[in-house]
């Protein structure tokens, strides 16, 4: 039987020594910088669950965001009418003063400027602005909502319009972000703006006192009935918050599992691939002093 021969000793060892290398270089850049994918080629399928996590995670970091401002915008409009609320009452305790039979026509003047200051005081918080955005525009915001108009009973006009905006906080889920003002302060009936220039009118002129308290009254229910939708929409987001950030931790740990590399299993692979690196590179010598002879049968 022949023998069979392999007549490229060199180039197996070579190879290998450039496969050793490549491994050694890997083991030394994974040691150096603590992970374990530097290169796509390292590994291109943890790579590609790397660049999906991140991605994920861009997205989450969005919705983070839209919650933080959502909520921001949410903060202020809520105590904006937590002021309204305030203003009405003040007003409906005036107003109850001018009931008073025993009140004499210059008191009743006093009490209706009083009630002129809360007239303005009110169109202040409901052309309230949250980072240059007025919340009670519609989607109009950049509109002031609410202009001093003689030509109006209520005394003012509405420059916004009746939209709600939205933004998305999570994957498929949007919030409404306001209420417009035709809702809160000029709905049919509980109008706000209406219900205090009336009582001014009342208390100016000693008319119909009382029914312009009770209208008052009725604004003051409705506009705390409106607040609720504030209320409830924070709760909300604080929950879609609570989530988003677990989630987040939920990437950077996922993360972390594919892109931080084991020192222990770092280190004995670089200790393995040293050793392979010696045994080729003694074999490489021993080829070198071997010829055909070699491989003859002694006699």
């Amino acid at each position: 039987m022949g023998m069979r021969v392999n007549p490229d000793f060199y180039g197996t060892v070579l190879t290998g020594l450039q496969q050793n290398e490549r491994q050694m270089n890997q083991a030394l850049q994974q040691i150096a910088s603590g992970q374990k994918l530097n290169n796509i080629s390292d590994d291109p399928a943890a790579a590609a669950t790397l660049v999906n996590l991140r991605m994920n995670a861009d997205s989450n970091n969005q919705y983070l965001e839209n919650v933080t401002s959502l909520t921001g915008s949410l903060q202020v409009a809520d105590t904006a009418l937590n002021s309204v609320v305030e203003a009405l009452t003040s007003a409906q305790s005036v107003g109850i003063q001018g009931t008073d039979i025993t009140m004499n026509a210059e008191n009743q003047q006093a009490l209706a400027q009083q009630i002129k200051g809360i007239q303005q005081q009110v169109m202040g918080l409901a052309n309230t602005a949250y980072n240059g955005q007025y919340l009670f525009s519609g989607t109009d915001t950049t509109t002031q909502p609410y202009v001093t108009d003689s030509a109006s009973t209520a005394g003012v006009s509405y420059q916004g319009n009746d939209k709600i905006n939205s933004v998305e906080v999570s994957e498929g889920q949007a919030m409404p972000t306001n209420l417009p003002g035709t809702q809160v302060f000029s709905s049919q009936g509980n109008d706000v703006f209406q219900s205090l220039q009336d009582l001014y009118n009342a208390l100016e002129s000693n008319g119909d006192i009382n029914t312009a308290v009770s209208e008052v009254k009725n604004a003051l229910n409705y506009v705390s009935t409106q607040q609720t939708f504030y209320g409830n929409s924070l709760d909300r987001l604080n929950s879609v918050k609570t989530f988003l950030t677990q989630e987040q931790t939920q990437f950077t740990e996922s993360e972390s599992s594919v892109v931080s590399v084991d020192m222990a299993k770092a280190v004995t692979d670089l200790a393995q691939t040293e050793t392979t690196r010696q045994a080729l590179v003694q074999a490489g010598g021993k080829i070198a002093q071997l010829n055909l002879f070699s491989y003859l049968p002694s006699s």
